[in-house]
Protein backbone atom coordinates (compact mmCIF):
# COMPACT_ATOMS: atom_id res chain seq x y z
CA UNK A 1 0.00 0.00 0.00
CA UNK A 2 1.20 3.32 -1.27
CA UNK A 3 -0.26 6.45 0.94
CA UNK A 4 -0.02 10.41 0.79
CA UNK A 5 -0.83 13.06 2.21
CA UNK A 6 -3.31 16.29 1.20
CA UNK A 7 -2.09 19.02 3.21
CA UNK A 8 -5.13 21.48 4.13
CA UNK A 9 -4.17 21.89 8.18
CA UNK A 10 -7.10 20.99 9.86
CA UNK A 11 -8.69 19.52 6.96
CA UNK A 12 -6.00 17.37 5.84
CA UNK A 13 -6.31 13.41 4.89
CA UNK A 14 -4.45 10.35 3.77
CA UNK A 15 -5.24 8.89 0.61
CA UNK A 16 -4.44 5.02 0.59
CA UNK A 17 -3.86 3.28 -2.77
CA UNK A 18 -3.17 -0.62 -2.83
CA UNK A 19 -4.28 -3.99 -4.03
CA UNK A 20 -7.16 -5.57 -1.42
CA UNK A 21 -8.09 -2.46 0.62
CA UNK A 22 -11.35 -3.65 0.63
CA UNK A 23 -10.25 -6.40 2.62
CA UNK A 24 -8.67 -4.81 5.27
CA UNK A 25 -10.16 -2.67 8.04
CA UNK A 26 -7.03 -0.87 9.17
CA UNK A 27 -6.79 1.95 6.21
CA UNK A 28 -10.80 2.57 6.71
CA UNK A 29 -11.21 2.07 10.41
CA UNK A 30 -9.51 5.08 12.11
CA UNK A 31 -11.88 7.40 9.79
CA UNK A 32 -14.99 6.35 11.04
CA UNK A 33 -15.66 8.77 14.15
CA UNK A 34 -19.13 7.79 14.17
CA UNK A 35 -20.87 5.03 15.02
CA UNK A 36 -23.74 5.72 12.39
CA UNK A 37 -22.76 5.26 8.77
CA UNK A 38 -24.45 5.74 5.42
CA UNK A 39 -23.36 4.58 2.26
CA UNK A 40 -24.06 6.10 -0.78
CA UNK A 41 -23.22 3.27 -4.12
CA UNK A 42 -25.16 2.63 -7.01
CA UNK A 43 -27.01 -0.25 -8.94
CA UNK A 44 -24.00 -1.64 -11.07
CA UNK A 45 -20.92 -1.03 -7.95
CA UNK A 46 -22.70 -2.30 -5.27
CA UNK A 47 -23.19 -6.21 -6.28
CA UNK A 48 -19.90 -6.34 -7.76
CA UNK A 49 -18.02 -4.93 -4.45
CA UNK A 50 -20.75 -3.97 -1.98
CA UNK A 51 -19.73 -7.45 0.27
CA UNK A 52 -16.68 -6.47 0.74
CA UNK A 53 -17.70 -3.17 2.26
CA UNK A 54 -20.35 -4.57 4.11
CA UNK A 55 -17.73 -6.96 5.36
CA UNK A 56 -15.64 -3.73 6.96
CA UNK A 57 -18.23 -2.16 8.33
CA UNK A 58 -19.65 -5.22 9.96
CA UNK A 59 -20.86 -3.96 14.10
CA UNK A 60 -21.93 -0.33 12.39
CA UNK A 61 -25.82 0.61 12.11
CA UNK A 62 -25.29 1.45 8.06
CA UNK A 63 -27.95 3.23 5.74
CA UNK A 64 -27.41 2.04 2.53
CA UNK A 65 -28.33 3.95 -0.51
CA UNK A 66 -28.01 2.89 -4.10
CA UNK A 67 -28.23 5.02 -6.80
CA UNK A 68 -29.58 4.22 -10.41
CA UNK A 69 -26.19 4.40 -12.36
CA UNK A 70 -25.17 7.42 -15.25
CA UNK A 71 -24.38 10.69 -15.37
CA UNK A 72 -28.17 11.66 -16.43
CA UNK A 73 -28.97 11.39 -12.18
CA UNK A 74 -25.83 13.98 -10.93
CA UNK A 75 -28.97 16.46 -9.87
CA UNK A 76 -30.20 18.30 -6.99
CA UNK A 77 -33.17 15.67 -7.25
CA UNK A 78 -31.12 12.66 -6.61
CA UNK A 79 -29.53 14.50 -3.44
CA UNK A 80 -32.69 15.17 -2.29
CA UNK A 81 -33.55 11.71 -2.01
CA UNK A 82 -29.95 10.74 -0.51
CA UNK A 83 -30.95 13.81 2.31
CA UNK A 84 -34.57 12.62 2.62
CA UNK A 85 -33.27 8.67 3.18
CA UNK A 86 -30.99 9.84 5.90
CA UNK A 87 -33.87 12.39 8.10
CA UNK A 88 -35.73 9.28 7.56
CA UNK A 89 -33.23 7.20 8.86
CA UNK A 90 -32.54 10.01 11.91
CA UNK A 91 -28.75 10.14 10.88
CA UNK A 92 -26.90 13.17 13.23
CA UNK A 93 -24.07 15.58 12.62
CA UNK A 94 -21.55 12.84 14.07
CA UNK A 95 -22.50 9.79 11.29
CA UNK A 96 -20.03 9.44 8.29
CA UNK A 97 -21.10 9.09 4.40
CA UNK A 98 -19.14 6.84 2.53
CA UNK A 99 -19.28 7.44 -0.78
CA UNK A 100 -18.55 4.33 -2.67
CA UNK A 101 -18.58 4.27 -6.85
CA UNK A 102 -17.77 6.26 -9.60
CA UNK A 103 -17.19 9.87 -9.60
CA UNK A 104 -20.92 10.66 -10.00
CA UNK A 105 -21.53 8.83 -7.01
CA UNK A 106 -18.38 10.59 -5.34
CA UNK A 107 -20.04 13.94 -6.70
CA UNK A 108 -23.24 13.65 -5.44
CA UNK A 109 -22.36 11.96 -2.35
CA UNK A 110 -19.94 14.41 -1.43
CA UNK A 111 -22.61 17.09 -2.03
CA UNK A 112 -25.36 15.37 0.18
CA UNK A 113 -22.55 15.24 3.08
CA UNK A 114 -21.71 18.86 2.51
CA UNK A 115 -25.01 20.28 3.08
CA UNK A 116 -26.63 17.21 5.70
CA UNK A 117 -26.94 19.36 8.84
CA UNK A 118 -24.40 21.82 7.60
CA UNK A 119 -21.74 19.21 6.96
CA UNK A 120 -20.92 15.65 8.00
CA UNK A 121 -17.94 13.64 7.87
CA UNK A 122 -17.46 11.76 4.68
CA UNK A 123 -15.30 9.38 3.07
CA UNK A 124 -14.47 8.51 -0.54
CA UNK A 125 -14.11 4.83 -1.61
CA UNK A 126 -14.03 5.26 -5.29
CA UNK A 127 -14.08 2.47 -7.69
CA UNK A 128 -13.59 3.77 -11.30
CA UNK A 129 -9.87 4.76 -12.62
CA UNK A 130 -10.92 8.62 -13.31
CA UNK A 131 -12.93 8.43 -9.64
CA UNK A 132 -9.16 7.45 -8.04
CA UNK A 133 -6.78 9.81 -10.13
CA UNK A 134 -9.27 12.87 -10.06
CA UNK A 135 -12.96 13.46 -8.80
CA UNK A 136 -12.53 11.90 -5.04
CA UNK A 137 -9.65 13.87 -4.07
CA UNK A 138 -9.58 17.78 -3.40
CA UNK A 139 -13.19 18.18 -2.22
CA UNK A 140 -15.27 19.49 -5.11
CA UNK A 141 -18.78 18.24 -4.81
CA UNK A 142 -21.45 19.02 -6.60
CA UNK A 143 -24.44 18.11 -9.60
CA UNK A 144 -24.92 19.50 -12.85
CA UNK A 145 -27.87 21.76 -14.22
CA UNK A 146 -29.25 21.37 -18.09
CA UNK A 147 -27.48 24.31 -18.85
CA UNK A 148 -24.09 23.50 -17.22
CA UNK A 149 -21.84 21.11 -15.36
CA UNK A 150 -20.80 20.48 -12.32
CA UNK A 151 -22.70 24.20 -11.63
CA UNK A 152 -24.09 23.86 -8.22
CA UNK A 153 -22.46 22.24 -5.42
CA UNK A 154 -19.80 23.01 -2.60
CA UNK A 155 -16.09 22.55 -1.57
CA UNK A 156 -16.53 19.44 0.91
CA UNK A 157 -13.19 17.49 1.58
CA UNK A 158 -13.11 13.85 2.60
CA UNK A 159 -12.01 12.27 6.19
CA UNK A 160 -9.67 10.02 3.45
CA UNK A 161 -9.76 8.58 0.28
CA UNK A 162 -9.54 4.72 0.08
CA UNK A 163 -8.39 3.29 -3.23
CA UNK A 164 -8.47 -0.01 -3.83
CA UNK A 165 -7.12 -1.53 -7.40
CA UNK A 166 -8.93 -4.87 -7.47
CA UNK A 167 -12.10 -2.75 -8.15
CA UNK A 168 -10.69 -1.56 -11.58
CA UNK A 169 -10.79 -5.48 -13.20
CA UNK A 170 -14.78 -5.32 -13.22
CA UNK A 171 -14.40 -1.60 -15.01
CA UNK A 172 -15.84 -1.63 -18.67
CA UNK A 173 -12.83 -0.56 -21.00
CA UNK A 174 -14.77 2.44 -22.09
CA UNK A 175 -14.42 3.68 -18.33
CA UNK A 176 -11.17 2.48 -17.76
CA UNK A 177 -9.75 4.34 -21.09
CA UNK A 178 -12.03 7.54 -19.94
CA UNK A 179 -10.12 7.61 -16.56
CA UNK A 180 -6.65 7.36 -18.47
CA UNK A 181 -7.49 10.85 -19.89
CA UNK A 182 -7.29 12.13 -16.30
CA UNK A 183 -3.93 10.61 -15.80
CA UNK A 184 -2.78 11.91 -19.17
CA UNK A 185 -3.74 15.66 -18.15
CA UNK A 186 -1.54 15.51 -14.73
CA UNK A 187 1.52 14.98 -17.47
CA UNK A 188 0.73 17.53 -19.57
CA UNK A 189 0.14 20.12 -16.95
CA UNK A 190 3.11 20.00 -15.02
CA UNK A 191 5.01 16.54 -14.82
CA UNK A 192 7.31 15.97 -18.34
CA UNK A 193 8.67 12.94 -16.99
CA UNK A 194 5.36 11.27 -15.65
CA UNK A 195 4.04 11.90 -19.39
CA UNK A 196 7.10 9.85 -21.05
CA UNK A 197 6.77 7.23 -18.41
CA UNK A 198 2.83 7.24 -19.68
CA UNK A 199 4.58 6.88 -23.28
CA UNK A 200 6.66 4.25 -22.76
CA UNK A 201 4.16 1.99 -20.33
CA UNK A 202 0.89 3.27 -21.50
CA UNK A 203 -0.38 -0.17 -23.21
CA UNK A 204 0.65 -1.90 -20.28
CA UNK A 205 -1.86 0.55 -17.38
CA UNK A 206 -4.69 -0.20 -19.55
CA UNK A 207 -3.68 -4.27 -18.81
CA UNK A 208 -3.35 -2.91 -15.41
CA UNK A 209 -0.86 -4.29 -14.44
CA UNK A 210 -0.87 -3.80 -9.91
CA UNK A 211 2.64 -1.95 -10.22
CA UNK A 212 1.73 0.33 -13.06
CA UNK A 213 -1.65 1.27 -11.96
CA UNK A 214 -0.05 1.41 -8.39
CA UNK A 215 2.53 4.01 -9.51
CA UNK A 216 0.41 5.72 -12.40
CA UNK A 217 -2.60 6.57 -9.67
CA UNK A 218 -0.37 7.76 -6.79
CA UNK A 219 1.57 10.24 -9.14
CA UNK A 220 -1.19 11.39 -10.52
CA UNK A 221 -2.63 11.88 -6.49
CA UNK A 222 0.06 13.38 -5.34
CA UNK A 223 -0.03 16.08 -8.21
CA UNK A 224 -3.52 16.71 -7.42
CA UNK A 225 -2.43 16.79 -3.64
CA UNK A 226 0.12 19.68 -3.92
CA UNK A 227 -2.25 21.45 -6.15
CA UNK A 228 -4.82 21.41 -3.96
CA UNK A 229 -2.91 21.89 -0.93
CA UNK A 230 -1.98 25.35 -2.42
CA UNK A 231 -5.20 26.34 -3.70
CA UNK A 232 -7.96 24.67 -2.26
CA UNK A 233 -10.98 26.64 -3.76
CA UNK A 234 -9.55 27.12 -7.11
CA UNK A 235 -8.61 30.86 -7.01
CA UNK A 236 -5.64 30.55 -8.49
CA UNK A 237 -3.61 27.86 -9.90
CA UNK A 238 -6.03 24.85 -9.06
CA UNK A 239 -7.65 25.95 -12.45
CA UNK A 240 -5.03 23.79 -14.15
CA UNK A 241 -6.41 20.91 -13.60
CA UNK A 242 -8.97 21.94 -15.77
CA UNK A 243 -7.04 21.14 -19.06
CA UNK A 244 -9.59 20.11 -21.70
CA UNK A 245 -12.82 20.49 -19.35
CA UNK A 246 -14.21 23.95 -20.86
CA UNK A 247 -13.77 22.15 -24.29
CA UNK A 248 -14.82 18.86 -22.90
CA UNK A 249 -17.97 20.11 -20.48
CA UNK A 250 -19.45 21.47 -23.51
CA UNK A 251 -19.34 18.25 -25.53
CA UNK A 252 -20.98 16.52 -22.02
CA UNK A 253 -23.89 18.84 -22.33
CA UNK A 254 -24.21 19.79 -25.98
CA UNK A 255 -24.28 15.73 -26.54
CA UNK A 256 -26.34 15.25 -23.31
CA UNK A 257 -25.46 14.08 -19.92
CA UNK A 258 -24.12 10.34 -20.43
CA UNK A 259 -24.00 10.13 -23.78
CA UNK A 260 -20.32 11.30 -23.78
CA UNK A 261 -18.53 9.93 -20.89
CA UNK A 262 -16.52 12.44 -19.02
CA UNK A 263 -12.66 11.23 -19.39
CA UNK A 264 -13.45 10.78 -22.82
CA UNK A 265 -14.80 14.50 -23.30
CA UNK A 266 -11.79 15.70 -21.20
CA UNK A 267 -9.54 13.83 -23.59
CA UNK A 268 -10.40 15.65 -26.63
CA UNK A 269 -10.85 18.74 -25.09
CA UNK A 270 -7.23 18.19 -23.97
CA UNK A 271 -6.52 17.54 -27.94
CA UNK A 272 -8.41 20.58 -29.08
CA UNK A 273 -6.47 22.83 -26.31
CA UNK A 274 -3.19 21.07 -27.66
CA UNK A 275 -4.02 21.77 -31.16
CA UNK A 276 -5.16 25.49 -30.27
CA UNK A 277 -1.84 25.85 -27.83
CA UNK A 278 0.02 25.15 -31.29
CA UNK A 279 -2.19 27.68 -33.72
CA UNK A 280 -0.94 30.75 -31.00
CA UNK A 281 2.66 29.44 -31.41
CA UNK A 282 3.28 28.30 -27.63
CA UNK A 283 3.51 24.35 -28.23
CA UNK A 284 5.86 22.86 -30.65
CA UNK A 285 4.35 20.74 -33.50
CA UNK A 286 6.10 17.87 -32.06
CA UNK A 287 5.06 18.17 -28.45
CA UNK A 288 1.37 18.31 -29.64
CA UNK A 289 1.59 15.52 -31.82
CA UNK A 290 2.95 14.10 -28.77
CA UNK A 291 0.19 14.71 -27.11
CA UNK A 292 -2.39 13.36 -29.57
CA UNK A 293 -0.56 10.67 -30.09
CA UNK A 294 -0.54 9.43 -26.34
CA UNK A 295 -4.62 10.39 -26.31
CA UNK A 296 -5.27 8.47 -29.36
CA UNK A 297 -3.47 5.30 -27.58
CA UNK A 298 -5.27 5.33 -24.66
CA UNK A 299 -8.39 4.51 -27.26
CA UNK A 300 -9.58 8.53 -27.12
CA UNK A 301 -11.33 10.63 -29.93
CA UNK A 302 -8.85 13.55 -31.03
CA UNK A 303 -12.45 15.39 -32.56
CA UNK A 304 -15.41 16.78 -31.40
CA UNK A 305 -18.56 15.01 -32.49
CA UNK A 306 -19.98 16.70 -35.75
CA UNK A 307 -23.21 17.31 -33.92
CA UNK A 308 -22.23 20.62 -32.34
CA UNK A 309 -21.11 23.58 -34.14
CA UNK A 310 -18.82 26.75 -33.66
CA UNK A 311 -21.73 28.33 -32.34
CA UNK A 312 -23.00 25.99 -30.21
CA UNK A 313 -19.51 25.36 -28.60
CA UNK A 314 -19.09 29.10 -28.15
CA UNK A 315 -22.69 28.98 -26.24
CA UNK A 316 -21.84 26.41 -24.07
CA UNK A 317 -18.17 27.26 -23.44
CA UNK A 318 -19.72 30.41 -22.11
CA UNK A 319 -21.06 29.09 -19.16
CA UNK A 320 -17.88 27.73 -17.18
CA UNK A 321 -16.80 28.44 -13.82
CA UNK A 322 -13.44 29.89 -15.15
CA UNK A 323 -15.45 32.39 -16.97
CA UNK A 324 -14.45 35.54 -15.06
CA UNK A 325 -16.39 39.37 -15.45
CA UNK A 326 -17.95 38.07 -18.73
CA UNK A 327 -14.43 36.22 -20.44
CA UNK A 328 -13.88 33.16 -21.53
CA UNK A 329 -10.72 31.74 -19.86
CA UNK A 330 -9.08 28.41 -20.96
CA UNK A 331 -5.64 26.30 -19.96
CA UNK A 332 -3.33 26.29 -22.54
CA UNK A 333 -0.50 24.94 -22.98
CA UNK A 334 3.55 26.19 -23.36
CA UNK A 335 5.07 22.94 -23.50
CA UNK A 336 4.04 19.24 -21.95
CA UNK A 337 4.08 19.73 -18.57
CA UNK A 338 3.98 23.67 -18.63
CA UNK A 339 -0.12 25.05 -18.60
CA UNK A 340 -1.29 27.80 -18.17
CA UNK A 341 -4.84 29.62 -17.54
CA UNK A 342 -5.50 33.08 -19.69
CA UNK A 343 -8.26 34.63 -21.13
CA UNK A 344 -5.44 36.35 -23.56
CA UNK A 345 -5.93 34.19 -26.88
CA UNK A 346 -6.25 35.59 -30.54
CA UNK A 347 -9.94 34.80 -31.51
CA UNK A 348 -8.35 33.15 -34.97
CA UNK A 349 -7.32 30.81 -32.66
CA UNK A 350 -10.15 29.41 -31.18
CA UNK A 351 -12.07 29.63 -34.39
CA UNK A 352 -9.46 27.49 -35.41
CA UNK A 353 -9.67 24.95 -33.14
CA UNK A 354 -13.74 24.82 -33.06
CA UNK A 355 -15.81 22.62 -35.49
CA UNK A 356 -15.71 25.14 -39.11
CA UNK A 357 -19.46 24.44 -40.21
CA UNK A 358 -22.94 23.73 -38.80
CA UNK A 359 -23.75 20.40 -39.22
CA UNK A 360 -26.28 19.58 -42.13
CA UNK A 361 -29.49 17.79 -40.19
CA UNK A 362 -30.47 14.34 -40.91
CA UNK A 363 -32.78 13.87 -44.03
CA UNK A 364 -32.20 17.77 -45.13
CA UNK A 365 -31.43 18.36 -49.00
Amino acid sequence: MKTLNVDLGARSYPIHIGSGLLNDPAPLAPHLRGQRLVVVSNETVAPLHGDRLRALLDGHPVTWIDLPDGERFKTLATVESILTRMLEARLDRGSTLIAFGGGVVGDIAGFAAAIYQRGIDFIQVPTTLLSQVDSSVGGKTGVNHPLGKNMIGAFHQPRAVIIDIDTLRTLPVRELRAGVAEVIKYGLIQDPGFFASLEAHIDRLLALEPEIVIEAIHRSCACKAEVVAADERESGRRALLNLGHTFGHAIETGMGYGQWLHGEAVGTGMAMAARMSEAMGWLDPTARQRAEDLIARAGLQLHPPAEIDAARFRELMAIDKKVMDGRLRLVLLKAIGAAVVTAEFPAEALAATLPATTPVAAGAD
